[in-house]
């Protein structure tokens, strides 16, 4: 309790009377969870010096009707996809998503947005957006193992 007591007043102490702004520390939150169908079978990279990286991509769909509900309730559905590169390096799920996820599975994809930049086989520097996944939950039998 006493040494709770001394960090929440430190922390009290350096908020309201430095003038260093590094010295204030904000809580931030980076979190992102995904439910849909993985798009292609995963694949393990390396690159040199670094640890592997099990990648895929997944689709996301959002659903809607047009024209107005309420004089005609079974309007056009209309339908948007959006797909998403998840990158998983947690050694465990890293190995565990690799030797189990398979095109098609239904999962949820707990983890955070990352964003970076590339240069392209072509020289052209390009922007990505990256689901780094530290949680996945398999909601569908369509696993890898289990079909061979």
């Amino acid at each position: 309790m006493l040494r709770n007591g001394a960090a929440q007043v430190f922390r009290q102490l350096v908020r309201h009377q430095s003038t260093d702004t590094s010295l204030i520390l904000e809580r931030s939150i980076n979190r992102v969870q995904l439910l849909g169908r993985v798009g292609q079978d995963p694949v393990m990279r390396q690159v040199e010096g670094r640890n592997p990286v099990t990648i895929f991509s997944m689709a996301t769909n959002e659903m809607w009707r047009s024209g107005d509900v309420e004089t005609s309730p079974a309007g056009d559905v209309s339908q948007k996809t959006t797909w998403h590169r998840v990158s998983i390096f947690k050694p465990g799920l890293r190995d565990v998503a690799y030797q189990h996820v398979k095109k098609g599975s239904r999962v949820l994809v707990e983890g955070k947005l990352d964003y970076g930049e590339y240069v392209d086989k072509n020289n052209v520097r390009r922007q990505a957006t990256t689901i780094i996944a530290d949680n996945i939950i398999f909601l569908s039998d369509n696993i890898r193992g289990r079909d061979q």
